[in-house]
């Protein structure tokens, strides 16, 4: 037994010294390793709509034919982008007109685009069309034949459209003063006596009229439209065709005391109970 406990502490000794190297390099066991996948650079996509909204104190006045509408942050007005202009997620292409905010040449941002025309088969969009008419315009002119216009998408295409309408608010080569009644300072309508008919570019219209106008006053007050309408007038022209034209017909004015501008009809009638009547 003596001799054999040192073999056995030998080949003991020895199968520990040839498993050691083996030990030594054999790859120790680590955890396993991701690959760490960056996130969405926020700073390179622009954040257009803040929170809370901050609106200027009255809406933008835009160019005629331009839609007044919501921003696509739901905040405030704002002047929809025409066809070519750039738009955002805020600053949204006019829907009135079938555009879209095209992001294509933005890649890979998709932050800013182009206002173009929709394609493809889609439902017309005018068929969902809201009409819209906005209020006549003040006449050009105090006095004479002037032009008076607004913004109209009731035709085929639901387009808008600029609409204009002959007006006279008063003649100019009548002095209406002396038609004033004794102690009174002013004179609301002025009526001629006799019906006449209407000349434009040497045309006459094919029938007389007996219109109404606004007055005038002695004091600092002036005398604008009350109630009004629109009616069409048809012209015959000597050596050419007939045409109509749309004309302002004058059923009522009044006098005010505070009118800045004899043209501007809208500064005083709103607190009127029938003011509506005037964009008729």
């Amino acid at each position: 037994m003596r001799w054999f406990l040192p073999w056995t502490l030998v080949a003991v000794t020895a199968a520990a010294a040839g498993s050691a190297p083996a030990t030594a390099f054999s790859p120790a066991p680590t955890a396993m390793a991701f690959t760490a996948v960056p996130l969405e650079d926020t700073s390179s996509h622009p954040q257009f709509c803040k929170w809370p909204c901050e609106c200027p104190p009255s809406p933008p006045r835009c160019p005629l034919g331009v839609s007044l509408i919501t921003d696509g942050c739901e905040c405030c007005k704002m002047c929809a982008q025409q066809l070519g202009d750039n738009c955002t997620e805020a600053a949204i292409c006019d829907p009135h007109r079938g555009l879209y905010c095209d992001y294509s040449g933005d890649r890979p941002r998709y932050a800013i685009g182009v206002c173009a025309p929709a394609t493809g088969e889609v439902e017309p969009w005018h068929r969902n069309c809201i009409a819209y008419t906005s209020p006549w315009s003040p006449c050009s002119t105090s006095c004479g034949l002037g032009v008076s216009t607004r913004i109209s998408n009731v035709n085929t295409r639901c387009w808008p459209e600029q609409e204009s309408r002959l007006c006279t608010l008063r003649p100019c080569d009548v002095d209406i003063r002396p038609h004033i009644k004794e102690g009174k300072k002013c004179l609301a309508v002025y009526q001629p006596a006799a019906s006449m008919n209407f000349t434009l570019a040497g045309c006459t219209s094919t029938r007389p009229y007996r219109p109404k106008y606004c007055g005038v006053c002695t004091d600092s007050r002036c005398c604008i439209p009350y109630k009004s309408k629109t009616i069409d007038v048809s012209f015959q022209c000597p050596d050419g065709p007939g045409f109509s034209r749309q004309v302002l017909w004058i059923n009522a004015c009044f006098c005010n005391l505070s009118c800045r501008n004899p043209n501007d009809i809208f500064a005083d009638l709103e607190s009127y109970p029938d003011f509506p009547e005037i964009a008729n």
